[in-house]
This record gives structure tokens, C-alpha cells and sequence, in this order.
């Protein structure tokens, strides 16, 4: 476990004399609000190595000492949020191992089971869900975490090796390039929507009205404290919550304290004084209303789709999702944001 600026300094000149790194990372999200950075995990030059993000060393000297390389990760949209979010670090090239093997047609493509598949190795499971800011780290979630990016270098080169004698390399550099880009948009969450959990859909305004408040209070509580939100709460509860209120009743949670019960019942109580107008309104889906031409022309495409994904034996959805079909069926003007060249060139777009 590399924990200080030294140990750190120590492995930099090797990782500076490789163009191929695997990373992964592991962050703590199930038992904080806040999710943070827990672990990296790096393997280059026939080495494994642990860093420990929570030693609260600078690891600005890594980000510098990654740059230009091809960074190899199993599913890359959440590292590389992560990584960038965490110490500044902007992959310039990517090799997404999921996006290699579903373009050879691999259906299992989980890291686990494309491990088994090319070195007959069974990954031993159990870490996914644990408490990576615990400290020292338990050996076995360190040797979960190590072969999360152990065998992803050779992985690489079979995969690699497959796509070029497939033709289907180019098609790989175009989908990691997307995957690059898009991983790059920050995600901004819709304050006026996020509390419409499953479920609220079917409440009555005033008590959709109520929902709402109770997100918010269970949102702020859990920040205070830095814990996930359903800690505070469940969103079953919270739904149960609100129908009780609305119907004069008033729910016990016998597990909040007298402050958190206070505060709960206030924002039910505030909402429940809301004059009408101020209810949240039913979500209607706005959309360009479907014409026959328009459903054709999607059928078309899927017909299309279906036929090549058979021949090149590449899960149909792959090549294009239904909805992006129907997307590009109702605005044709759109198929170069929605599909990257080699997605157009199957379809004839």
C-alpha cells in the first residue's frame, strides 16, 4: 500500500517508461454521502501497486505521470469520473476492456468472467459492497482489489489481438473515444426533480407535496452527517411517510432521535400549509408525437440493425438501442451526436 509522497516517488520513474497503465478504483458510496476516493489500483511493468488516496498525501505527481498514457480500465465512465473529481486526472487515450469484448461478441464480458475465459482463473467474490475507507485494508479486500487490475494488460492484448484480426479495431478506438468524451460532461443533478423516487408518480399532489419536503430534509440530514441518504431513511418509508400525512395521519419512526423527528415533522407539516398552486405538477413526458412515416423508418433501422448484428455476432442493442433508432427515426439530423462512425456505416446512415 503505497501512503506518502515517498513510496510514491519511488514507483513514478517505472510508470513514466510504460504506455499502457491498468487502473481501477475503488470509492466509498454505501456508507457516505460524500463519495470519496478510496483506493487506486495500478498494474504496469509486470507489477501490482496499492495507493491510498485517504493518506491525504499529493497525488498531483501521479496525475502528471499518467499523462499521455493509454489508461486500460474494465467499464470506464466511473473511474474516470472519479479519478478526475478526486486529483484532476484527464485521461488522453483509453482501452475500455467491456467495449473490446462486446464488439467481439462476448455476451459475459463481466472483468470476472472474461478473467476465467482467457486464463481459467476463478475470481474469488465478496468485496464489491464492503467498506473501502476502512483501515489497514483487510487482506482479502486487498487481493480483490489487486486482481481487479492484475490480469487487464494481457487481457488487453488478447482482446486487441482478436479485434484486429476481426477488422474491428478501428471500430474500438471510435467507441473508446466516445466513451472518453462523454465521460467528460459533468453529470448535474436536477434539484427540482430529484426527489421523484419511484413511486411518487402515483401520489396525489398534496402528498406529493409532502414527498418533496421529506426528500429535502432527508438529503440535508444525510449531508450533515456524511451518510447515504437511505441511512437517514428508506424511500419505501419516505413514500409511506407522505400518503400518512396526506391522510391526516401521522407515521412513527421510533429510530429518529427527537432533534431528526422534529425537523421531519416541520417540513411535513410546512408542505402539507402549501397552497395548491404550489404542488408539484404530474411529469408529462413532452416529445415530437410519433407519425406512421416515423415508426417505418424506426423499423426499418431495427431491421437493419438486427440483420448486421446476426452476421458480425454483436448483441443488436450494441450496435444502436431501440431508443436511439427511434431518436434518429423522428430527426435524422441528430445520428452523428448519437452513433459514432462505424454504428452509421452498419446502419447505411
Amino acid at each position: 500500500m503505497i501512503s506518502n509522497e515517498s513510496e510514491l516517488a519511488a514507483i513514478l520513474p517505472q510508470l513514466r517508461s510504460v504506455d499502457r497503465v491498468a487502473i481501477d478504483t475503488e470509492a466509498d458510496s454505501l456508507h457516505c454521502y460524500f463519495e470519496k476516493l478510496c483506493l487506486v489500483q495500478m498494474s504496469f511493468n509486470g507489477s501490482d501497486h496499492l495507493i491510498d488516496p485517504l493518506a491525504g498525501f499529493d497525488l498531483s505527481p501521479l496525475a502528471a505521470a499518467l499523462a499521455g498514457k493509454e489508461i486500460v480500465l474494465q467499464g470506464a465512465d466511473f473511474d474516470l469520473r472519479l479519478l478526475r473529481r478526486s486529483f484532476n486526472f484527464d485521461a488522453d487515450r483509453v482501452f475500455d476492456t467491456v467495449i473490446a469484448a462486446r464488439l467481439l461478441g462476448i455476451k459475459a464480458f463481466s472483468l470476472a468472467a472474461l478473467i476465467e475465459r482467457y486464463f481459467g482463473v476463478t475470481l474469488v467474490k465478496g468485496s464489491q459492497k464492503a467498506n473501502w475507507a476502512q483501515r489497514p485494508l483487510p487482506k482479502a479486500m486487498a487481493d480483490y482489489a489487486i486482481n481487479d487490475t492484475h490480469y487487464l494488460l494481457p487481457l488487453a492484448d488478447y482482446l486487441e489481438e482478436e479485434l484486429r484480426a476481426k477488422d474491428r479495431h478501428e471500430w474500438f478506438q471510435q467507441s473508446c473515444e466516445r466513451a472518453l468524451a462523454q465521460a467528460s460532461v459533468e453529470r448535474v443533478r436536477d434539484e427540482e426533480e430529484a426527489w421523484r423516487i419511484s413511486g411518487a408518480g402515483t401520489l396525489p399532489p398534496r402528498a406529493a407535496a409532502v414527498l418533496r419536503a421529506l426528500w429535502y430534509w432527508r438529503d440535508q440530514e444525510a449531508q450533515a452527517v456524511d451518510r447515504p441518504s437511505f441511512h437517514i431513511l428508506q424511500n419505501h418509508l419516505l413514500l409511506q411517510a407522505a400518503q400518512s400525512f396526506d391522510a391526516g395521519q401521522t407515521p412513527e419512526f421510533r429510530h429518529l432521535s427527537p432533534r431528526r423527528r422534529r425537523v421531519f415533522m416541520d417540513a411535513a407539516q410546512h408542505a402539507l400549509l402549501l397552497p395548491q398552486a404550489e404542488w408539484p405538477k404530474r411529469l408529462r413526458r413532452v416529445g415530437m408525437r410519433t407519425t406512421q412515416e416515423m415508426e417505418r423508418a424506426a423499423e426499418n433501422l431495427r431491421k437493419r440493425r438486427d440483420t448486421r448484428a446476426e452476421e458480425l455476432g454483436i448483441e443488436a442493442s450494441f450496435i444502436a438501442p431501440r431508443a436511439t433508432l427511434e431518436s434518429i427515426a423522428a430527426d435524422e439530423t441528430r445520428t452523428s451526436t448519437l452513433l459514432v462512425p462505424w454504428q452509421r456505416e452498419l446502419l447505411q446512415l
